[in-house]
């Protein structure tokens, strides 16, 4: 199949946006955990975060545009400026899933999708217990994209990895936990080395 530009634009849309949502091939299946001032926790799957740096320790997330009102995730990163980053594992790719799910405010994706919360070392934003690799988060920048995307830029400053699963060299073994990865909006992979 060759698809030009024009031919692209003139897709029917939910075939368009499977179709561009595959392309980019597998990415990443994180939750991302935020609370807000006041307490209120929000849970949200990425398939858009990627490595910046190493030193300083950075990585960027992209959200979709806000021009609808912001979003939870979004907010509370913007008021407190701590977010966590955890991998999902197979054991609950259904339940991270439907965090994508539009709630009132007033709910947490936590306690709907039964996740269980976890605090680590005093850090203000939620992980979720179950996650095998979990990454406290500070907000440094946000940059709005040319398609009205935002692209948070965050500094790792807590880091959670289980030791089985890194070697000698400080390289990861996802599959040591079963992680997973997302192709589209709901496709997801196995990581096998």
């Amino acid at each position: 199949m060759l698809f030009k530009e024009d031919e692209i634009e003139s897709l029917e849309r939910k075939y368009r946006l499977n179709l561009i949502n595959s392309i980019s091939g597998i990415k990443p299946a994180n939750l991302i955990g935020t609370r807000s001032k006041e307490n209120q926790d929000n849970l949200a799957i990425f398939s858009s975060v990627v490595h910046l740096g190493s030193n300083p320790a950075q990585l960027g997330i992209v959200m979709r545009p806000q021009s609808n009102g912001l979003k939870d995730t979004y907010s509370n990163i913007n008021a407190t400026g701590l977010y966590t980053i955890n991998h999902i594992s197979e054991s609950f790719i259904k339940r991270a899933h439907y965090t994508s799910a539009k709630l009132d405010k007033s709910k947490s994706e936590f306690d709907l999708m039964n996740l269980k919360r976890e605090f680590i070392d005093g850090f203000f934003a939620p992980f979720v217990s179950i996650s095998h690799l979990k990454i406290g988060m500070k907000h440094l920048k946000s940059i709005l994209l040319p398609n009205d995307c935002i692209f948070i830029i965050g500094k790792v400053v807590l880091l959670e990895v289980p030791e089985m699963s890194v070697n000698e060299k400080g390289q990861i073994d996802l599959s040591k936990y079963n992680a997973v990865g997302i192709s589209g909006l709901n496709t997801y992979y196995k990581l096998k080395k």
